[in-house]
């Protein structure tokens, strides 16, 4: 294994290994900081370049631009609380509010390194440990899937805040929005009042830009006439040698990273979820793990930990499922899955003996571009935080732009940027109301896996919901998903009782 690992990395150092490596991690970071583009849009605008590339040299170039548009995120996340891509979405709620607070070169700093780590985790889980996870993984049917998804919508507590019932709302008209559009299992059209346009429901990538980045550009607007820009915080940001944080800061957040790491990992191999949920329940359990719940949401680098461990992890995760069984696990390995097929490779288990040679370079194209990630971002701390020097019409304006470009490059039509317009009136809405809307996310999500799942699992137990209780697996994650959800009702209480 040593020396195939060691022959992959050398392939790297070629003028074309290193190009596509460079470029594509730069080129990534790009796409995944600017909020409407994606790390799928970059894959997909790619895609097509790569046919006319050897095999080897053009899943380095995707999986470089993987690694970097993942990572990119946390950089509007962090500077202007909008995230660049939905993987991001709970950095902003550590990351943004220790920008207001001036220390944004430190929760870049905080969000780089914990990046890198969380690739370079998963990595190695995805080299060592990929047979085995590959095997529990393929064990889950959907009654396992149920669980898991019941047990993620059980997060929807811990994103609540101060109102059980307010996160409960918005996670439910989450589940109701994804509802809309063609039946996964019957493939009939709902919801969609007539309307062909809708009759494939709502992308996700609208949802995200509307309630996170144009919701946030409706409320910033409301200052734009009262502040110069945003020149003010950045001269109270310190700008310090290193990353930004101390060695003990670092060594004290060894338990949440390895803890995020692991969900991130976990929840990469199982397909359907992804780094857009990942982060979420990484940075809720992170919280409803921690010593002192009540400064999450604050400023604190153990939220932009959870949030940036957990969502890179999930790169190397969601390898997993696809070069072991050919199963993606995201939008972006599905792209993957189709580059490689592109060029005659057909992942799965055949493909470790077949192609043994593609799988070691993918190993280290994954090493490599997330050191290659770590040094760009590091060394861009500095310009980074500039883009608070820009003044702040000007700065929403710009984001606007790329919000409505991006909704409209995600299906080419006009109806996904009226969507990203509704979405951000209603998260302004939720905004005014106090009500989160991480819960709407995380339902919009996770409710449909809970669906097709369930209504499998009732097919093929021809209705009967006690066979749901004697798969073990899924008994496992419904003790959990009940153990959540008590320990949330004790909390409010206590709340109320205090």
């Amino acid at each position: 294994m040593g020396e195939l690992l060691l022959q992959g990395v050398a392939s790297l150092f070629t003028v074309t290994g290193i190009l596509c490596i460079l470029g594509g991690v730069f080129i990534g970071i790009i796409f995944g900081s600017v909020p409407g583009l994606s790390a799928t849009m970059a894959l997909a605008l790619f895609l097509p370049i790569t046919y006319a590339m050897e095999p080897n040299y053009a899943i380095v170039l995707l999986i470089a631009l993987y690694i970097g548009g993942i990572s990119g995120g946390l950089i509007t996340a962090i500077l202007t609380g909008i995230p660049g891509t939905p993987s991001s979405i709970a950095t902003c709620f550590d990351g943004y509010p220790m920008t207001k607070k001036g220390q944004a070169f430190k929760a870049l700093g905080v969000g780089v390194t914990f990046s890198f780590l969380g690739t370079i985790f998963s990595t190695i889980v995805l080299v060592f440990l990929s047979p085995y996870l590959a095997k529990i993984a393929i064990k889950f049917g959907a009654y396992e899937y149920f669980a898991v998804a019941l047990f993620s919508l059980s997060m929807l507590v811990g994103l609540s805040g101060d109102n059980i019932w307010k996160g409960l709302i918005s996670g439910l008209l989450g589940c109701m929005f994804a509802t809309v559009g063609m039946d996964a299992i019957s493939s009939v059209a709902r919801f969609n009042f007539g309307s062909e346009e809708i009759a494939y429901g709502f992308d996700v990538l609208p949802v995200l830009i509307g309630l996170f980045a144009i919701n946030e550009i409706i409320a910033k607007a409301d200052t734009v006439k009262t502040e110069r820009n945003n020149l003010g915080v950045i001269t109270a940001i310190k700008i310090v040698k290193g990353l930004g944080f101390s060695v003990k800061e670092f060594f004290g957040q060894t338990k949440n990273f390895i803890m995020s790491s692991s969900l991130g990992t976990a929840i990469g191999i199982l397909p359907g979820i992804g780094g857009g949920a990942a982060n979420v329940m990484a940075y809720t359990v992170s919280k409803s793990t921690s010593k002192y719940p009540e400064k999450y949401g604050t400023g604190i680098i153990d939220g932009i930990v959870a949030s940036e461990a957990s969502n890179n992890a999930a790169i190397g995760g969601a390898l997993v499922p696809l070069l072991a069984l050919g199963i993606p696990g995201d939008t972006v390995t599905a792209i993957l899955l189709g580059g490689l097929t592109l060029h005659g490779i057909i992942p799965g288990p055949l493909m470790f003996t077949e192609h043994v040679s593609t799988v070691y370079v993918i190993f280290s194209a994954m090493f490599v571009g997330a050191i290659v990630m770590f040094l760009m971002e590091f060394y861009g701390l500095r310009v980074f935080t500039k883009i608070l020097a820009i003044p702040k019409h000007f700065l929403l304006l710009a984001i606007f732009l790329f919000c409505i470009i991006g909704a409209f490059g995600v299906r080419n039509n006009f109806f996904d940027v009226w969507a990203t317009i509704l979405f951000g009136l209603l998260g302004f809405t939720f905004f005014k109301l106090s009500i989160p809307a991480a819960p709407f996310i995380l339902g919009f999500i996770i409710g449909p896996l809970a669906e097709v799942n369930l209504r499998r699992g009732l097919m093929f137990s021809k209705g009967d919901f006690t066979e749901f209780f004697r798969a073990p697996i899924a008994v496992v994650f419904f003790v959990m998903t009940a153990i959540v959800i008590l320990f949330a009702v004790r909390s409010q209480l206590k709340k109320r009782s205090g």
